[in-house]
């Protein structure tokens, strides 16, 4: 069984693919105006499950789009423990820490695309996060100023992650030309200049932030809100309406590529019927161990994250042992021959996640530090109790769900 994730959102709706062998499996997930209680659950990919509508969305359609490809890769600088790195994320999401957005680096796998600046443009290689809303240069490669460069007199800074987890960058706002194809073209966009001092991205140059625009709120010096990257696409008239498409393949998988779709959605990646959902509930082969509830989708976070009483009783039932080395829970092939199961029910269809679906690739065990053998289970702890306001977060794991045994 492959299956693969597809995500098309605005600023009010989020459209979750996912296709198996069995049961297409697809979540169109409608979000309106957010509970003031959570303000950086705002986000396009991390799609609410349970907001209540306000409007009605502009409907989605094909046309009128343009690509922009991405390259999806190994974060190989990441931290080692990708699941305490999820779980401070999640719980960022959960409270106001006082930070903008939330961290796009601390992924096993992170999204980059080729993102031209100026004109003539200079190209930079940008992680895409759908966490955060501004766009920024100078992690690696010095800006190149050219005649459409305006430096506004403002100053930036962003940080990202929770109290226990956060990065900064800070630097200079310009507004210049952006390029994502011929056809695709932002004039007066806003980009925030890092300073060298404060910056260090390796082979990445900076941020494409394809959040709303709530989350650029306390960002510049002037106090005002930053038209994002789609908010002038839409505009400028250069896409129809305001929804982006994201397409990726796992990277275990022979395409290892990706890409944006602003303006629609890749219709040749839908299999099947839309289905809406808006709160989902989870069983374990015939046991509940999530009861219908509220959460997100998510793709900057790796792994399945569910309620700290729904991870014990997954735990239980599975004879998982929690794995000191990588934070996630690790079972012998007996154990694993006898996994049921995941159930998810979501806008009143149950989709099936295979045991296969459950398990982490084994090629890619040395990136958690786990033993070339060993069998890890894709479902962690969020680290709250359900109740909390939000008790899952299905990850880039529960986008594509590969069988790696």
């Amino acid at each position: 069984m492959t299956m693969a994730g597809h995500i098309s959102f605005t600023h009010f709706e989020a459209l979750i693919l996912f296709a198996s062998t069995t049961l297409p499996l697809k979540l169109l997930v409608r979000k309106m105006v957010a509970s003031r209680s959570l303000p950086y659950l705002i986000l396009p990919a991390l799609a609410f499950f349970a907001l209540s509508a306000r409007a009605s969305p502009r409907p989605l359609t094909p046309s009128s789009t343009a690509i922009l490809k991405l390259a999806v890769r190994i974060n190989s600088a990441g931290i080692k423990n990708i699941a305490t790195a999820d779980r401070a994320r999640a719980q960022a999401l959960l409270q106001d820490s006082g930070s903008s957005s939330i961290s796009a680096t601390n992924g096993i796998v992170i999204y980059t695309a080729e993102v031209g600046v100026g004109s003539p443009p200079a190209y930079y290689t940008l992680l895409v996060d759908t966490g955060s809303s501004n766009s920024w240069i100078g992690a690696s490669k010095p800006y190149e100023k050219t005649n459409t460069s305006q430096d506004t007199g403002n100053s930036f800074y962003i940080a990202y992650g929770g109290s226990n987890d956060s990065t900064s960058t800070s630097g200079e706002e310009y507004l210049d030309t952006v390029t994502f194809s011929p056809d695709l073209v932002i004039e007066k966009q806003s980009i925030g200049v890092a300073a060298p001092t404060n910056t260090s991205g390796g082979s990445v140059d900076g941020i494409l932030g394809v959040g709303p625009v709530d989350l650029t709120k306390h960002t510049i010096s002037n106090g005002k809100e930053v038209p994002t990257v789609m908010d002038n696409l839409y505009a400028q008239k250069r896409i129809s309406s305001e929804v982006l498409g994201v397409f990726f393949s796992p990277v275990s998988a022979d395409d290892d590529s990706g890409e944006l779709t602003f303006g629609g959605y890749d219709d040749s990646r839908i299999v099947g019927n839309i289905n809406y959902g808006v709160d989902q509930s989870i069983n374990y082969g015939t046991t509940s161990i999530l009861t219908k509830t509220a959460g997100i989708v998510d793709t900057g976070t790796t792994f399945i994250l569910i309620a700290t009483d729904a991870f014990n009783k997954y735990r239980s039932e599975t004879g998982a042992t929690l794995d000191a080395a990588t934070g996630l829970l690790k079972i012998s092939p007996e154990k694993y021959n006898k996994l049921s199961s995941l159930y998810f029910t979501i806008g009143g269809a149950t989709y099936e996640l295979t045991p296969n679906a459950q398990i982490w690739p084994r090629s890619l065990n040395s990136d958690l530090d786990g033993t070339p053998d060993g069998i890890y289970l894709i479902v962690s702890d969020i680290g709250s109790n359900s109740g909390s306001g939000s008790d899952f977060v299905n990850g880039y794991c529960f986008l594509y769900a590969t069988p790696f045994y």
